[in-house]
């Protein structure tokens, strides 16, 4: 039987690749026979992983999502590697806590950059590749140009105290995606957005420290907090043709823990 999930012969660009969710991602994707296009702005990290990994379905590109043209080089440098993007996972991401009277601009700022703007700048670029190859086939695009998954958070829902940056930009996230959705489903590109709730990564340890631990496990239904690994199926799922008529969706993959008055 073939598997749904397969992705074999499609290259996907996943942003903050070089560890925690981002490496989980890729290497899932390369499970799935997929190639995978790593962007990470520290240098250090992408090298490290690219070694690890050490496989010819990988390129690794090192950069900052939020820079206006660097999403427009990594697609051509995709590009000519592999021939084609057919994926992108916006994944990069970073936290600048602090309670809104106390927050300053360059706080703000820098969270809505990378987490909101770069965002908007991956979509872009990838978007004007796919639907460029599609309108190559018009007028009956194949449904299968490609999928694009953005990572939100349950903070955009719920809000989360102490960062009204981060909450305001996975916020945003829902209606980039649903409007991508709607503006590019006639080319046969898919955008969907997964909201997180506590994943074990560097970002999280704050809140999975022993002063806050009992705290954030009350508001989890199952009792824990995720694994990457754990988290990474349904991005791969909505990348592949087992999810070909899901688009404008905004899901969460949270122990339950969205459900929490």
């Amino acid at each position: 039987m073939r598997n749904p999930m397969d992705l074999t012969g499609r290259t996907i660009i996943v942003t903050g690749a070089g560890q925690g969710i981002g490496r989980a991602i890729t290497d899932l994707v390369l499970d799935l026979g997929g190639n995978a296009v790593m962007v990470e702005r520290n240098a250090e990290t992408l090298a490290a992983t690219a070694a690890e990994l050490a496989s010819d379905r990988v390129l690794a590109v090192q950069g900052n999502v939020a820079e206006e043209g660097f999403g427009e080089d990594c697609v051509a440098q995709a590009v000519a590697r592999f021939g084609a993007v057919h994926g992108l996972v916006n994944n990069a991401g970073i936290t600048r806590p602090a309670m809104i009277e106390k927050m300053t601009f360059q706080q703000w700022q820098a969270v809505i950059d990378v987490n909101l703007t770069g965002c908007y700048l991956m979509l872009q670029a990838v978007g004007r590749h796919m639907c460029a190859r599609a309108r190559e086939a018009m007028p009956e695009p194949s449904g299968r140009t490609g999928a694009i998954v953005n990572i939100s958070s349950t903070a955009g829902k719920r809000g989360s105290i102490g960062q009204i940056n981060y909450s305001a930009a996975k916020a945003g996230l829902f209606g980039m995606t649903m409007t991508a959705a709607r503006e590019w489903a006639r080319y046969g590109v898919r955008c969907n957005s997964v909201g997180f709730g506590t994943v074990e990564t560097p970002m999280t340890e704050v809140i999975r420290s022993d002063r806050f631990r009992e705290q954030t496990l009350s508001r989890i239904p199952l009792g824990r907090v995720a694994q990457p690994s754990e988290v990474a199926p349904l991005i791969c799922f909505l990348l592949s043709d087992g999810a070909i008529y899901i688009s404008g969706e905004n899901m969460t993959v949270s122990g339950g823990s969205h459900m929490q008055p």
